[in-house]
């Protein structure tokens, strides 16, 4: 075993001192109270190199391989060679104490935090390039850079941290998070710096409790959390290059070294007799050094134990997510796909070519190489180019144009893009819960409650609630089996679980009745070994499951088994049922835009009748599925991410189903001002209406439960925006016609249902209704066209002719019309089409 050696160096006088290593790990560089810099040089015990007559009383530095930064008490931000050990120039100059620098990882940028209240953001090479982020009346503490350089996170005294975007317009305000570090003052020891994990998907505060809570990026939910290492507030944290461990210090003087995966904590270091306030790990070596608030440095060689090394001398790790979203199975979560490359989102066949393919030849591309290195030699520069994150580094290509680093590899690099599996009704993990299903019966969530990863005592609780609560009373349970989909209706509710290897564990179905005139039985269905769900509907009549085999496998209500068949497209994507139908949703052949266009089939389960076989969903060019399910009506409903709610007209007839736009929320009047940022997340079609939940400023519902609002459908018939709601007096010549196309497909649907079923009598009714409304939009039509003249006869001729009443009332109401229009040539016309549909002969060319 390597032994560990602690070496003291002192370094400046007794007060704060702050270090930093140079992105080469060539020199740490030291600044204190008073005027000297000290440049250490890794792996040598002479003396340090001095740059003095600096200002005096540093707070802050930074360093790249050729500057040293630093912030003072007097508030200058300047700049030193390390190679002239001079300075080169005041780059800023603040009103009030600098308590705190950042430098972005493209070492373009200062981000400056002082005693003034703003915070502000100064460009290297030109120190005249200056932003100001005063968003708050508080000082600021700590600032921060996300390891990509896209984010800037502040730490204020007033306990609020805010993330700032930085983008091509500039910094924008993205989270505001009140409450996650204590209220500090600016030269308080303890830390309530945001520490951003190496992959940039998290970051770690400590908290007011005295433990180190991750936070993740995008959401902004609370994640895992380090517990139980310190007994007084944090100074000081830092994660290793690779992210898989996490260095603390506390007023309790202890330093902890914890394993990020599964925050246990590997060692504790005692007998640290100052008070440590800066923590830095080499970025290359397994080296932690850290500078206390006496002036001293201390360099601990071989930190982590022998038996702990393996870890560091990994890639770079996941941040320590709860259910990190790039790894779980879950169907409305990115997965691993099965051809081989990382992500389908890194292959797009919409880049057309690479622009350095246009530039060099094939010759010249070859002479680059396609990314490969080779070790012929022995000499490990092989390795050496290899950077954390498993990608070779530039430093070999010189002044080369990097956008070779960009170019897409030549061989075998392109895959078709494939539509992830998904449950409708079901969201993400955010932090520890998730919905498992959202729809107009109810909704279930999950809470995941474990700690420490997967273990024996780690449950999750489910809770199942209804709107309607005189109806069916709300339940929970805990259980271990992680279910992560649901389907929730009036009679029962379905949950499934993913396999667990770990625990031998196969994937699981069960079914739980809400009431049976018997007692009530449940009941569980084990999936072959490796088999896991995709995607699983719950109808009146049967359970369909879709499974990453591709079978789509149907029980009954009380687990028979009734059909299981390998789907004709695959991979399988999502499945609904209502009644005895089901819908089953698959990838089928490469479109032209180099996408699976995505087939359906619906078949009658109680007649093994197929109604739709292998048909196209009709997706727009680049949008993908969202959800589907059958309306209350029966009838198959689409809702893509372009935001379009679509149904399936005559779906009951083979070859003659149409996909037919019910509602585009992008025309909503609610947006026709452009003031409102919102999406919506679909929940059901009912009642002749869409109904959803809106959202703002993210993807996904989430806590506490959102309340559910409803659209009535809006055709696009026109650009501009139309009212539903308006009653027919009210509406233009648009607006008519736009109902008129509505209430016909809403007809249109009707008339499919009482001929292709046993209708009652109510249904009967409902479509003679139905169809005269349609009739009446019409003549209200017709009436407004015959304001506007003579030279509308033949418009008006042509509404006439859609009329469906066959009784003759209504065209005697029309020629009414016309007649009190002074219209005589329409009016005698449509009194001829009146004739001739009274005798049986319709003559198209009147």
């Amino acid at each position: 075993m390597a032994q560990q050696r602690l070496r003291k160096r002192p370094a400046h006088t007794e007060g704060h001192t702050s270090l930093c290593y140079s992105p080469d790990g060539s020199k740490l560089v030291t600044a204190g109270q008073n005027s000297t810099i000290r440049i250490f040089q890794t792996g040598s015990d002479a003396e340090p190199a001095n740059i003095d007559n600096c200002q005096v009383d540093n707070y802050a530095v930074v360093a790249t391989d050729k500057y040293a930064i630093t912030g003072s008490e007097d508030g200058s931000v300047s700049m030193y060679s390390l190679d002239e050990k001079s300075l080169e120039g005041i780059l800023l100059r603040c009103t009030l104490p600098v308590r705190d620098l950042a430098l972005s990882p493209n070492g373009e940028w200062i981000a400056v935090a002082s005693d003034d209240n703003t915070v502000k953001m100064v460009q290297i090479e030109d120190m005249t390039q200056v932003v100001r982020l005063d968003d708050q009346t508080k000082p600021a503490k700590h600032v921060s850079f996300s390891p990509s350089g896209d984010m800037l996170s502040i730490s204020y005294t007033d306990g609020v941290i805010l993330c700032y975007s930085l983008g091509s317009v500039g910094p924008v305000l993205h989270k505001k998070l009140p409450g996650l570090v204590k209220a500090l003052e600016t030269t308080d020891e303890p830390t309530t710096r945001a520490y951003w994990h190496p992959d940039g998907r998290a970051f770690a505060v400590a908290t007011a409790t005295r433990d180190i809570q991750v936070f993740s990026r995008g959401d902004w939910e609370r994640q895992r959390s380090f517990k139980n290492g310190h007994a007084a507030d944090i100074t000081a944290m830092a994660w290793s290059p690779n992210g898989a461990l996490l260095a603390s210090v506390g007023l309790d003087r202890k330093l902890v070294l914890w394993n990020s995966k599964t925050q246990k904590i590997l060692k504790t270091y005692d007998g640290i007799h100052d008070t440590i306030l800066g923590l830095a790990w080499h970025p290359s070596e397994n080296i932690l050094s850290y500078t206390s608030s006496n002036g001293e440095l201390y360099i601990h060689t071989d930190f982590v134990p022998d038996e702990h090394l393996a870890s560091l001398k990994l890639a770079v790790q996941p941040s320590p997510f709860i259910h990190d979203p790039l790894s779980e199975t879950s169907g409305n979560s990115r997965r691993e796909p099965a051809n081989g490359l990382k992500d389908p989102m890194d292959v797009e066949m919409d880049d057309d070519i690479d622009p350095l393919d246009a530039i060099l030849g094939p010759e010249e591309l070859s002479e680059h190489g396609d990314g490969f290195i080779v070790d012929d030699d022995g000499a490990g520069y092989a390795e050496e180019a290899i950077n954390g994150f498993g990608k070779r580094t530039n430093g070999h290509l010189a002044d080369f144009d990097t956008r070779l680093l960009k170019r897409r590899p030549q061989i075998n690099s392109w895959q078709p893009k494939i539509h992830q599996a998904f449950q409708s009704g079901s969201t993400p993990w955010r932090g520890n819960r998730k919905y498992l299903c959202l729809n107009l019966i109810g909704f279930v969530w999950t809470v995941d409650n474990s700690e420490g990863g997967r273990e024996d005592e780690d449950y999750h609780t489910v809770t199942v609630e209804f709107y309607d609560r005189e109806f069916q009373r709300d339940f929970h349970f805990r259980e271990d089996k992680y279910y992560d989909k649901a389907c929730l209706t009036e009679h029962g509710t379905i949950f499934s679980c993913p396999p667990d290897a770990a625990r031998n564990m196969p994937a699981t179905i069960y079914y739980r009745p809400h009431e049976m005139w018997t007692m009530r039985t449940e009941w569980y269905v084990e999936l072959p070994k490796g088999e896991s769900v995709t995607a699983m509907s719950l109808s009146d009549s049967y359970i369909v499951v879709t499974t990453s085999t591709n079978y789509t496998r149907v029980y009954s209500l009380f687990g028979v088994p009734v059909r299981i068949y390998r789907q004709k497209s695959s991979p399988s994507v999502t499945c609904a049922s209502w009644r005895d139908y089901i819908m089953t949703v698959g990838n089928g052949p490469v479109a032209a835009n180099g996408r699976p266009q995505l087939l359906y089939t619906i078949q009658n389960v109680k007649r093994d009748d197929v109604c739709q076989n292998e048909d196209i969903v009709a997706l727009q060019d680049g949008e993908e599925l969202k959800s589907v399910f059958f309306s209350d009506n029966g009838d198959p409903c689409i809702y893509d991410t372009s935001g379009t709610l679509l149904v399936l007209l005559h779906w009951r007839t083979p070859g003659q189903a149409q996909w037919v736009p019910l509602l585009d929320t992008r025309q909503l009047t609610r947006l026709a001002d452009g003031k409102k940022d919102e999406i919506y997340w679909p929940v059901a079609v009912a009642d002749n209406k869409f109904h959803c939940i809106i959202l703002k400023g993210t993807e996904y519902p989430y806590f506490p439960r959102p309340l559910l609002t409803d659209f009535d459908f809006q055709i696009p018939v026109t650009a501009s925006p139309v009212e539903p709601s308006k009653s027919l007096k009210e509406k233009s010549v648009e607006e008519l016609e736009e109902t008129f196309v509505r209430e016909s497909i809403k007809s249109a649907l009707l008339e499919d249902l009482v001929g292709s079923t046993k209708a009652t009598s109510s249904q009967r009714q409902m479509l003679i209704r139905q169809e005269t409304a349609v009739d009446a939009v019409l003549m209200y039509l017709l009436n407004v066209e015959c304001q506007m003249g003579e030279e509308r006869g033949m418009k008006c001729l042509e509404i006439v002719s859609l009329l469906r009443d066959r009784s003759g009332t209504m065209l005697d109401k029309a020629q009414a019309i016309a007649e009190r229009k002074n219209m005589d040539v329409l009016a005698e016309k449509i009194r001829k089409l009146a004739e001739s549909r009274m005798i049986g002969l319709v003559d198209d060319d009147d």
